[in-house]
């Protein structure tokens, strides 16, 4: 799903949302319930795509958590009201790229220490990996977070890696990556909520929202 540039979003009048963050936000971009309708529609295609293989899950901490959870549940429920069961193991890793809004030119990887048992496999990532080796992460940018942490797992010798994420944003690099499966193409705004954080604040958000100023202000370190 393509979010135009000129998309105004929704008024926040329309929804709740925790009242501590009221006078942060700019306006809701995706609303809880399409994201949720979104999610499910990935797993249909995941499922239908995976063939005979199993899934190993890595999910990007801690923005992708959400988005991994209900990805995989749904995946769940099509395992079980089908006739090949999907067998998922589920894995973590940390990756720290951003300081405030602004991307940091080195990123640590953290967990995700036995990535050797993924040889052979095949993984699946969410930015929100598919043993399908599944990783799950939340947005994809300019792909550079994207391309040292798959150059870290292909050392690995999975059977094959996809990649899934909630969230791409429309950038002006050309070499922007693009993932395997994602939910919605976004333009280039710094957003939060359904787990995706400004300095660990608006994870509780359950909508996905545009930060505003006096947000960033007050919430910066």
């Amino acid at each position: 799903i393509q979010i135009s540039d000129n998309w105004p979003g929704y008024s926040l009048d329309l929804f709740t949302y925790p009242q501590h963050y009221y006078g942060d936000l700019e306006y809701v971009l995706i609303p809880h319930g399409i994201i949720v309708d979104r999610t499910e529609r990935l797993a249909k295609d995941i499922v239908q795509d995976i063939g005979d293989n199993d899934i190993v899950v890595l999910c990007v901490l801690k923005g992708g958590y959400k988005f991994c959870a209900d990805l995989v549940e749904h995946i769940k429920n099509l395992s079980r009201n089908s006739e090949r069961f999907i067998s998922m193991k589920v894995d973590f890793v940390r990756l720290k790229s951003y300081h405030n809004d602004q991307s940091m030119q080195d990123m640590q990887i953290m967990g995700g220490d036995d990535l050797s048992k993924l040889t052979g496999k095949v993984s699946f990532l969410w930015f929100s990996i598919i043993l399908f080796f599944m990783f799950c992460k939340d947005i994809v940018g300019t792909g550079r977070t994207m391309k040292v942490l798959l150059n870290n797992i292909e050392k690995c010798k999975p059977k094959m890696i996809k990649v899934a994420s909630l969230l791409v944003k429309r950038t002006s690099r050309p070499d922007g990556y693009r993932p395997d499966y994602y939910g919605f193409e976004i333009p280039d705004l710094f957003v939060v909520g359904y787990a995706l954080d400004y300095n660990e604040h608006f994870r509780d958000l359950n909508h996905i929202c545009v930060i505003n100023d006096h947000g960033k202000a007050k919430y910066r370190v």
